[in-house]
């Protein structure tokens, strides 16, 4: 591949990246300063994500890849996406602001796996030369949280705006990316394979079957960081709070070098049950921290963001990768996707939105107790972990 050609897709990455990073962290934030959300309206809000993401690979399978050229979708959906965010920022009720990002998020979602699929169609070996060009987009998302806290516009609008201005920015850009025509050549897509069916054969696995269960819990604390560290983290009386929740991202990054050199030598359970672990010590760290003598544990809980997201997320597509055998690989990971990013952090998020809100008296969020909620979830699925979970460190593929 042309050093022109990286530089472009790693350019692509970085503001597909930017773009997310800089609404997604700080929204519950503006929700509850600007339009006075509840808890259950700013996991709503973030739902609408979890939603998309159930959708989206309908669109890219079904319609995007077999008729149009990947770059010129992506880059309308962009300019759809800028216009959405813009009006995002003027809107003053939580029933129009939930449906804006609702489509939002319907417009952004498939831009992922199009800009992917732009990438990989200029690749010769996607092995090698994505990986570099991927981490431009942590690269991007973590360059937007600094760029929020050095404009000092974290509990405005004005994220939204600078979101929508670089949304617009790479629709224009996409344009001019390599072109990617559509493969007509393919078989159509159905719904049974965007959806992963064919991998259902892997639940006659025991082990898989009880990693498949937990996973869907591991949401909810998921969906607790996303949706109200932010706001937690500022109501503590963290200055800059979103450059400091980099510090996750940057965590994230490197922690994901280690996953395959540990992945082959502690085996898969113990890999899942440090990441289990982490989530646990990371609620903890936030039911306990506070801006005085213990302003450590909510930089520990931001930092161990690394450990939480890789050793179970990024190890479990690995585990799911490793039990399938090849004609189901593809429908395997797909299932994996859809049932965690989607059907999990929308439980994940509407749980998270109850509880807090749950928690709340007057306008002021028992924080302690909420964070001991997903807590206990963590400690309920390292126990299952513990006492049924039975994988051998050779991983037997299912036929």
């Amino acid at each position: 591949m042309k050093t022109k050609t990286t530089i472009i897709l790693s350019s692509m990455m970085f503001l597909q990246y930017f773009i997310w990073g800089s609404w997604y962290v700080t929204m519950g934030t503006f929700m509850s300063k600007y339009l006075g959300s509840s808890g259950i309206q700013i996991g709503a809000a973030y739902s609408a994500l979890a939603i998309a993401t159930m959708i989206s690979p309908f669109f890219v399978g079904m319609v995007a890849d077999r008729y149009f050229a990947a770059q010129k979708v992506m880059g309308i959906l962009h300019i759809v996406g800028g216009i959405l965010l813009f009006l995002a920022s003027k809107i003053t009720t939580n029933g129009a602001f939930y449906w804006v990002i609702l489509f939002y998020s319907l417009a952004y979602m498939p831009t992922i796996a199009l800009s992917n699929s732009v990438a990989f169609r200029q690749m010769t070996d996607i092995g090698t030369q994505f990986p570099p060009i991927r981490v431009f987009g942590t690269i991007g998302w973590v360059i937007s949280g600094f760029m929020i806290s050095f404009l000092g516009i974290e509990q405005t609008p004005l994220t939204f705006y600078m979101a929508a201005l670089v949304s617009v920015g790479l629709g224009l850009y996409s344009f001019f990316l390599p072109d990617t025509p559509p493969q007509k050549e393919l078989p159509a897509s159905s719904a049974k394979s965007v959806m992963g069916i064919d991998a259902l054969v892997l639940f006659r696995d025991k082990p898989y079957l009880i990693f498949f269960i937990a996973a869907i819990f591991v949401c909810i604390p998921l969906s607790f960081y996303f949706g109200f560290a932010n706001l937690f983290l500022n109501q503590s009386g963290m200055q800059n709070t979103a450059g400091k929740m980099v510090l996750g991202q940057i965590s994230e990054a490197l922690f994901i070098l280690a996953i395959p050199f540990l992945f082959n030598r502690i085996g898969v359970k113990k890999m899942l049950m440090i990441g289990m672990t982490a989530w646990l010590l990371r609620y903890l760290c936030f039911a306990y921290g506070n801006m005085g003598p213990n302003v450590w544990m909510l930089y520990t809980g931001i930092i161990l963001h690394g450990v939480c997201y890789d050793f179970f997320f990024v190890t479990g597509y690995m585990y799911t990768e490793k039990k399938s055998n090849e004609r189901i690989k593809s429908a395997s990971q797909g299932l994996f996707t859809f049932v965690t990013y989607g059907l999990g952090m929308f439980i994940g998020t509407w749980f998270s939105g109850f509880v807090t809100t749950y928690y709340t008296v007057g306008q002021e969020y028992q924080w302690r107790n909420i964070w001991f909620v997903p807590a206990y979830i963590a400690v309920a699925v390292l126990l299952l972990f513990i006492f049924f979970f039975r994988e051998k460190k050779e991983i037997n593929i299912v036929k």
